[in-house]
This record gives structure tokens, sequence and C-alpha cells, in this order.
């Protein structure tokens, strides 16, 4: 929200009151008070009638130091809050000399000098990196009457913003007004399903704005040097999140959040949907099934969604008796095929199901203040809203979602979640301005945690479209309703890599698109983008996303990268422990793995996959790509070809090959098993070793497909022209060098050590 008129003026109705110097402190072993008037203070009379402001610093865990600018003390704080699980009071340290103070946390110091006009400095490493100037603390009111508490955070030069949730708009923030309120608005707008106060920067910092309700961010947009935060409330609350790396923000960032559940690794498969308005039965279902065995497409999860249910009851979860008479014994058939089962549900029930009156009856759905159930006619005639702050309502939500799951169903798709009204009232007296953000907090919550009690740890697995801070912990989450365009492809990657960069760990989208049918070559296209992502869904609207309705070459597309997909899935599954670990997220932006490289600033239309691999796909119908290889030789994975960094690279490619680019001196394990994502994969893995440069060293880690923890590690050194490799497994083993036509070389199991040649 903009407050000014340019650089002196305020804008009509509007009068801003900033922390001007310091009047008093109150220093404690690990926390500073700062008392801050908003004029200069000459003397006693001018302690009279005017604000003075409580600034609290403190950290909240090591290399995160918290600030909490207040206006006025007293306003009742309803919930809810962002959970804290990572907190560790007392992980600070105040030290003063004279007139500066500082509060160190790790190596992130806050500097204040009291003999100063207002300023914060934050430092690490002996530079400053951000601050907090004359206009960076205070309170606005506007001429109706409301009171908003500001926050300015000042940009350096060169300085990007990313982050701020799952946003398609350009993916460097800088310049843009962001509001962080969830919104149903597809991915051609600014509005966003999964909205997180928090941004990184390429400085060695992030910050996180501790407040679930409306956040509005002006990024170098009202002042352009400056990041602006600003809620109505009376309290403003943020944590600067130190690194030095992008990576290390991240993992101190879900360190205190909350990191990513780690999803089974089945989920890393292939899944097909029936679409969302196509007709379809059990009949459909099975020819689905059976085309794609018959075509030697391997699939992993079927996905059932709205219509298993019948129309106008959505969702009560009951089968459609007509389109699916016998549940049980489709699910059980399904299942004998080696396929896990996802349905579609979401959190709302239609005034037509029978348990919308016994919602009424229990007060399990959401009421306005005169006591009337909330309810409108958009999506299902006289939709209602169960209340997820009733601990009875989500009992009885989960209940029939366990009925579901006693007939085979493995995981939900929690659609929805985001048009939350703030005309209600909650059962435990919640603000319903914060509700709307947190809403898809509980809902998500409710069935991860219930598919964990039932499946148990290490199984649940949600296919979210909504989300908030915090809602990594229960993955996986897709990019929601895009178009079936290249344009639409670009959207949902620069969303991913916003998302990624916000503390999430794991990211899909459509494959094709929702809305509209693909061409057959965007069609392709996707499929590539969409089997190089950390998770895999075919899914549309009014069209069917089978491969053989988009040509005999998209069947070829689809098997061919799915299959690539199932012998990566020990490197993938090594990324996902990651993200679950330290908060990397599968899909990296390049500036989270080259922070010092100036060109990886800007890039969106290619990213890290783990560690090692750089994807670009491909967004035109030519087959032609741009995209940036940084400093080294990278070794495309399906063609051998070398490309040498820094340096743009421009590349014409068929639908079998994209830029699919290992890392100089990598070691991609890949699966002897194509034909499924889980297997035994240290049995028979292929070592692929690229560019290995003389004394170049590495661990890799083939992890366990049934859990966490790894089965094999492989220690690789390169001295002169021998490449030396030793192992724990006890499994038989391979190493390619140079690319998928470079020299194998195969051991027998038993094999501890081998030295093999390696060549330039």
């Amino acid at each position: 929200m903009k407050f000014t008129d340019g650089y002196w003026l305020m804008r009509p109705g509007v009068t801003a009151r900033y922390a001007t110097e310091i009047a008093d402190v109150r220093a404690e072993e690990h926390r500073l008070t700062l008392y801050a008037p908003v004029k200069h203070v000459q003397g006693r009379g001018d302690t009279l009638n005017s604000p003075l402001l409580t600034v609290e610093c403190w950290s909240p865990a090591e290399g995160v130091i918290g600030v909490r600018a207040t206006h006025h003390a007293g306003s009742v704080r309803r919930g809810p809050e962002f959970a804290l699980p990572g907190a560790a009071p007392g992980s600070g340290k105040v030290h003063r000399d004279g007139d500066v103070l500082e509060l160190s946390s790790g190596e992130l110091t806050l500097r204040v000098d009291t003999s100063r006009p207002w300023q914060l400095e934050f430092t690490a490493g002996g530079r400053v990196l951000t601050s907090v100037g004359e206009r960076g603390t205070g309170f606005v009111t506007d001429a109706a009457g409301r009171h908003f508490m500001l926050g300015q955070l000042a940009l350096g030069v060169g300085e990007s913003v990313y982050g701020l949730g799952e946003r398609f708009t350009p993916f460097v923030k800088n310049g843009q007004v962001v509001d962080i309120w969830q919104a149903d608005g597809g991915t051609t707008s600014e509005q966003a399903y999964k909205n997180v106060p928090f941004h990184l920067t390429n400085r060695g910092y992030g910050v996180f704005v501790n407040h679930p309700g409306k956040v509005s961010y002006e990024v170098g947009s009202e002042s352009v040097g400056q990041v602006q935060f600003s809620v109505e409330d009376q309290t403003l609350e943020y944590f600067v999140v130190h690194g030095p790396t992008p990576k290390q923000v991240l993992e101190r960032y879900t360190g205190l959040l909350g990191r990513p559940a780690l999803p089974p690794a089945w989920a890393l498969g292939l899944w097909l949907s029936t679409s969302f308005t196509t007709d379809y039965d059990e009949a459909t279902v099975n020819r689905f099934v059976g085309g794609m065995a018959e075509r030697g497409i391997p699939l992993s999860v079927f996905h059932f969604d709205c219509f298993w249910m019948r129309g106008y009851h959505w969702s009560d979860f009951v089968w459609d008796p007509d389109t699916f008479p016998d549940p049980e014994g489709m699910l059980a058939r399904l299942k004998a095929q080696g396929l896990r089962i996802s349905l579609w549900i979401n959190p709302y029930v239609a005034q037509r199901s029978e348990l919308f009156e016994e919602g009424v009856r229990n007060g399990y759905l959401v009421r306005r203040a005169d006591g009337t159930v909330w309810q409108w006619d958009l999506w299902q005639p006289g939709m209602a809203l169960v209340d997820f702050t009733n601990p009875a309502a989500v009992a009885w939500f989960t209940e029939r979602l366990r009925r579901l799951l006693g007939q085979g169903v493995d995981c939900f798709k929690t659609d929805f979640g985001e048009r939350i009204p703030t005309d209600v009232v909650w059962h435990d007296g919640g603000d319903p301005e914060k509700m709307h953000n947190q809403y898809t907090q509980l809902y998500n919550r409710a069935v991860f945690e219930l598919l964990r009690e039932e499946r148990g740890e290490g199984e649940a697995l949600l296919f979210a479209r909504s989300a908030t801070a915090g809602g990594q912990q229960f993955p996986v989450h897709w990019g929601g309703d895009c178009e079936s365009t290249f344009n639409a492809m670009a959207e949902s990657l620069r969303g991913g890599l916003s998302l990624g960069l916000s503390g999430f760990g794991f990211w899909s989208h459509d494959i094709g698109g929702f809305e509209g049918t693909p061409t057959p070559t965007v069609f392709k296209r996707w499929v590539q983008f969409g089997l190089l992502s950390s998770h895999s869904r075919l899914h549309g609207s009014k069209s069917y996303r089978v491969p053989w309705d988009y040509g005999e070459e998209a069947v070829e597309v689809t098997r061919a990268f799915t299959r690539l997909k199932h012998r990566l899935a020990p490197y993938l599954q090594r990324a996902a422990q990651q993200a679950h670990l330290h908060g990397t997220p599968v899909m990296r932006a390049m500036v989270l793995e080259f922070p010092d490289d100036p060109a990886a600033a800007l890039l969106d239309r290619q990213y890290l996959l783990g560690d090692d691999l750089l994807v670009a796909p491909v967004f035109t119908d030519s087959g032609e790509v741009d995209y940036y290889v940084p400093e080294g030789t990278w070794t495309n994975l399906l063609t051998g070809h070398r490309v040498t960094g820094p340096r743009w690279v421009r590349e014409q490619h068929g639908f079998r090959t994209l830029p699919l680019l290992a890392r100089p001196d990598s070691v991609i394990p890949l699966a002897a098993d194509d034909t499924r994502p889980v297997s035994d994969w240290a049995d028979g893995v292929t070592l692929l070793v690229h560019a290995f440069a003389d004394g170049a060293e590495r661990t890799v880690v083939v992890p366990r497909s049934d859990g966490p923890g790894e089965s094999a590690r492989f220690h690789l050194r390169r001295t002169g022209d021998r490449l030396t490799v030793t192992t724990d497994s006890t499994a038989p083993w391979s190493v390619r060098l140079g690319g998928p036509d470079g020299p194998l070389h195969t051991h027998p199991a038993g094999t501890a050590a081998a030295e093999l040649p390696c060549p330039a």
C-alpha cells in the first residue's frame, strides 16, 4: 500500500509518524527495547502530546534477529499466529559500548547508535546487509480511520528481491506491488494461491514479516531504494535472516518455521488424472491405465478429479454410484496393477449434500456474526465452509477421509482454500482478517496429519494448491490453473522458482496446461519440463491429457522422459532429502546455486534440478532455446554435447532432447530399473561422471527408496588420468565416463574399490 505522494507529500487524508531518535533504552542480556519518539525531543515539553514507539529487538534463532515495533500496546491481539517450531529463546547477545548498542546472533549483528537520528543497521562479515532509516519505522493513519504499521529496509545498488510466495509476475520483485492475500486468480495475474511474507535478496539475507494476515509490500515501488511492508495493526514484527548464501538463508528460515516432510519415493513417478470436467467412469479409467501400459509408459499414481463425487454434492466424499458402483473393487483392481490412488477434495460443503445439515446442526460450518451459516453460490450452490478452528469439525471432516483411506485411497489433492470470507466469526474467536490467509494452513495440516496417522511417517502426501508461510511442511504443492500455452508454461516455472525461494521444497504443475487444449508441440515440451520437475502430473480441465491424444510422437516423448525420471530417482530422492533436512528446494533458481554470478540474478527460464542438473525447458514451436551456462564445462546428459561457460548458448532441439546439462565434476547416480520409481537403487546403479578435473573429488550417496537414510556410498577422486572409486556397496555397480556414449566400466557385487582410466 502506498502512503506517500512522491518524495515530499503524503496522499490525501494520510498522516504518517516515523521513529526519529532513541529517547530511552532497556538493555538486557538477550534483548534490546528502544523507545523512539516521532519527533526530535529538545526538552521535557516535547515528551507531551506526541506518540512514542516501542521497538523490541531479540533473536528467535541463531543468525536471525527479530524487530517488533508497537504504537499502542493495549490492543487486543487475536490469533491465529504463525507457529515458530524452531524458535530458540536466548539466541542473541547484547553488548554496549557507550552510546552504541549491538545485538548479535551468529554472524548477524544489529547495531544502534543512541546519539544519532533513528537508524537500525544489520551487518555481517564486516559489511552492512541492510538498514532502517528515517522513514523505516512508523505508523500511518488515513481518512477512514485505519491504522497501519510500516517498516522499510534499504536496498543496495544492484540488489534483487525474490520470493513472497508462488508469484507468476516477473521473477525479480523489484518495482512490484505485492499483497500477501490468498486468491484464486490463475497463473496470469498478480494474484497468488500461495502467499508467503518472506523475501530473499542476493545480498546474503532474507526477511520474514511475522503477520499471518494481509501484508502489503512496496518492493522498490514507492520508495525505489526500499522494501516497504505494512500491516493494518498496532504492531509490526519482522525477522532479518542471515545466510550468507541464499541456501543458508533458506536453511535458517525453514529451521524457524518448519521444513518439508519427506514425500514417499513412489510419488516421484508419473501421475495421470481424469481431468476436471471431462466425462469419465471406471471404463474410462481402465482405458487410460490400459492405454499407458500398452504403450510402455509406466504409471505410478492415478488421480480422480472432482466428478468422482455426485454433482451438487461437493464435498461429501461419497462416490457417485451411477458412475462408480463398486469403488472398493475398482480401487483394488487398480492397486493390483501397482498404482497408487489420489482423490480430489476441497474444504467446502454444498447445500445439496447431506453433510450440510449435519454441519449446520453441530456448528461445524463457518458462521456470520448473527449466527447464520456463511454461504454463497460460487463454485457450488449454497456452498458453506468447514470451520477448521473447531476440533470437532476437524474430526468430522477427517473421519470421512479416513473411510476413503480404508477403501484404498493413498493421498488427496487438497484443492481450493483461498476465497475465505472476512465477514465471519470463527469457532476459536480468531481474527477473520488473519484467518483469510491462515485457513489453508489449518486445512492442509488436518489432512496431512490424518495421512501421517493412517499411513505412517514418510507416506503422507498432499497435492495442494493453496499455502502460506509454514505450508512447506505439508508437501507437495502444484501451480494451479494455467492456460495450455508456452506463455503459461513459463508463468508456471516462474511461480515454482519463486515458491522455492520462499521455503517450499517440492512443486509441481499441470503438464500440458489446465485451461484449453495444448497443441501437440506444447504438450511434448511440457512433458519434458514436467518430468524434470520434482513431481509430475498430467492434468487438464475440459480435455484429457493422455499422450496418444497428441500423436504418436507424444507417446514416445512421454515414455522416454518417464523412464528417464525413474532412472534419476536416486538422484531426485537425494535432493528430496536435502529439502527435508535443510530446506533447499529440489527445483532451484539459478541465483540459489550461483549467487556470485551476476548473470544468474535474472534467470527464470531455467533451473537446477538438485545439485548438479541444469534444465532449460523449450518454450518455442521451432525448438530453439536460449540458456545461460555458468563457469566450467557442462555435459548434456542426453546427447553428450559439452558446453563451456560462462556464456549464453542458443540451440535447436527436437522432442527427444532439451538442454539437460550435468555440472562440471558431477556424478549422477542412475537406477538400473526404468519401469518404476521405487526399486533397490543401489543394485546395478550406474554412476555418470562428467568433466571430472584432475584433483576433483566427490562423495555420492545412493539413498534408500523406502524411507530416509542411505543404501550405498561411493567416493570418487581423480588423480592425473586415473579415477579411483571406493564404496561400501555390496551390490553390482557401474561407472560411465564423459556422457551417454562414454566408456562403461561394470563391477560385480562385492567390489569395494576400482581404479579406472579417466581421459580428458
